[in-house]
């Protein structure tokens, strides 16, 4: 599946798991991608896209 989103090129970001007695161990933050029906230049097509743009308005989903 794909790891970033099509519109505004958002991807993982890194940090650290931090137990109670504070050892850290590296993890990933993966974006929430969703598969929607775009209109892009008078058609549709499926693209992987964040929520942030979904719920934004950056893209026209197509019916």
């Amino acid at each position: 599946m794909a790891r970033a989103c099509d519109v505004c090129g958002k991807t993982r970001s890194t940090g650290h798991n931090v137990s109670h007695s504070e050892r850290k161990t590296k993890r990933t933050w993966q974006p929430n991608l969703q598969r929607v029906r775009v209109r892009v230049g008078g058609g549709a097509r499926r693209l992987y896209v964040c929520t942030r743009c979904l719920r934004s308005g950056r893209v026209e989903r197509a019916g």
